[in-house]
C-alpha cells in the first residue's frame, strides 16, 4: 500500500517518550547466557538497554510518554477522540491497553484500540491516524508505540536476549497549517512470518506450548536490510523526493549493522541518520518515537525539516512515512 497526501495537512504536534529506569548492560547479560560485551557490541552495536521490573507492564511505561506528548502539544486529554496503541506486549489481550490508557488519561470521547504489527506497529498506527484525521472522522489523535519485550524473551537464548529492550513513545497528531505528512508506504509478507514469531500466544495450538519469542536471525537480517531500503525508496518516489532532500533519517533501531547497510545503500550521510540502538536496543514499536525524541533533543527537527521514517518487523511487516516537521500549533 502506498500513497501521498492529497488533502488536509496532518502533522505531529506533540512528542513524548519514556523508558524503564532499570539499565541492563551487556555485562549483566553474561549472567544468563554465554556472551560478552565485545561479542554483542560487534554484532549489534548495542551497549545497554532498559528493561521493565517484574511489576511493570506496558501501560506503566507508556502512560508517562502519553502525558508528555499531550503536554508538548498543549492539548487536553479530553480533546483526543482517537487513541491507537501499537504493541505486541499489551497488559493483557483485553481490555486493551489503549482502552485502559484512554480511561486513565481522561478521554471519554475517544475511540481506542490496540494495533499489532510487530516492530512496524508505530508506522502502521501513524498511517491509520493520518487517514482518520485527513478524512475528518477524527480531530485530534494520540498514537502510542511501545513494548516490554523482556517479558516474552527466552533468557537462555543468546540470539534474542541481547537484542531487545523496553520503551515507549507517543505522538499527538492533528491538522496543521503547513508541512505535515507527505506520504506512506506499508507492506506485509506473511510467508516470512515463521522467521520471527511468538508461538503459543494465541488460538493456534502448538505441540510445544512454550510461549516465547523465536527468531531466525539470518533470515530476519536479510529481510530487514532489503525492506529498509526498498520501502524508503518507494515512499520518496511516491512523494517526488530524493534521498538528498531528506534532512533526518529515522530507521527502526533493530541492529547497528542493519542500519549501516541501509545508510550505505540509500546514500544517507551518517550525520543525517539517528542511531540510539546502542543505548536502548530494539524497543519494537517504541523504537521510532524514541529516535525522534533524540533527534529533537539534538536540534535536528527544525521547522521544515524533511524526516524519513522506516520500520520493519514481525509479520513480516514494513512501513515508511515522509514528514515535513513543523514546530508550532495546529491550524
Amino acid at each position: 500500500m502506498i500513497g501521498s497526501a492529497n488533502g488536509t495537512r496532518i502533522g505531529i504536534t506533540g512528542l513524548g517518550v519514556n523508558v524503564p529506569a532499570r539499565v541492563v548492560t551487556n555485562a549483566d547479560l553474561t549472567k544468563y547466557v554465554d556472551t560478552s560485551d565485545e561479542w554483542i557490541l560487534e554484532r549489534t552495536g548495542i551497549r545497554e538497554r532498559r528493561m521493565a521490573t517484574e511489576d511493570e507492564a506496558l501501560t506503566d511505561i507508556a502512560m508517562p510518554a502519553a502525558r508528555d506528548a499531550l503536554a508538548d502539544a498543549g492539548v487536553e486529554a479530553a480533546e483526543i477522540d482517537l487513541l491507537i496503541c501499537a504493541t505486541v506486549t499489551p497488559d493483557m489481550m483485553f481490555p486493551t491497553s489503549s482502552a485502559l490508557m484512554a480511561d486513565a488519561l481522561g478521554m471519554p470521547q475517544a475511540a481506542a484500540y490496540d494495533l499489532l504489527a510487530g516492530c512496524t506497529g508505530f508506522m502502521y498506527a501513524i498511517a491509520q491516524a493520518y487517514g482518520m484525521l485527513a478524512s475528518g472522522l477524527s480531530r485530534k489523535a494520540l498514537v502510542v508505540g511501545g513494548d516490554v519485550l523482556s517479558k516474552i524473551l527466552d533468557w537462555d537464548d543468546r540470539s534474542t536476549l541481547v537484542l531487545f529492550g523496553d520503551g515507549a513513545g507517543a505522538v499527538v497528531m492533528e491538522p496543521v497549517s503547513r508541512g505535515g505528512f507527505l506520504g506512506f508506504e506499508l507492506g506485509a509478507d506473511g510467508a516470512g512470518g515463521v522467521h520471527l514469531q511468538y508461538p503459543g500466544s494465541g488460538s493456534r495450538v502448538f505441540e510445544d506450548p512454550e510461549s516465547m519469542l523465536k527468531m531466525n536471525g539470518r533470515e530476519v537480517f536479510k529481510f530487514a536490510t532489503r525492506v529498509l531500503v526498498s520501502s524508503a525508496e518507494a515512499v520518496l518516489a511516491e512523494c517526488g523526493k530524493t534521498i538528498e532532500d531528506v534532512d533526518v533519517y529515522v530507521p527502526h533501531q533493530a541492529n547497528k549493522r542493519i542500519i549501516d547497510h541501509a545508510v550505505g545503500k540509500l546514500g544517507v550521510p551518517q550525520e543525517r541518520t539517528v542511531v540510539n540502538v546502542d543505548r536502548f536496543g530494539n524497543t519494537s514499536s517504541g523504537s521510532i518515537p524514541l529516535a525522534l525524541a533524540d533527534a529533537r533533543a539534538e536540534g535536528r527537527l527544525h521547522d521544515g525539516a524533511l524526516v524519513l521514517m522506516t520500520g520493519m518487523g514481525a509479520g513480516l511487516t514494513w512501513g515508511s512515512a515522509l514528514l515535513e516537521w513543523t514546530n508550532g500549533r495546529s491550524a
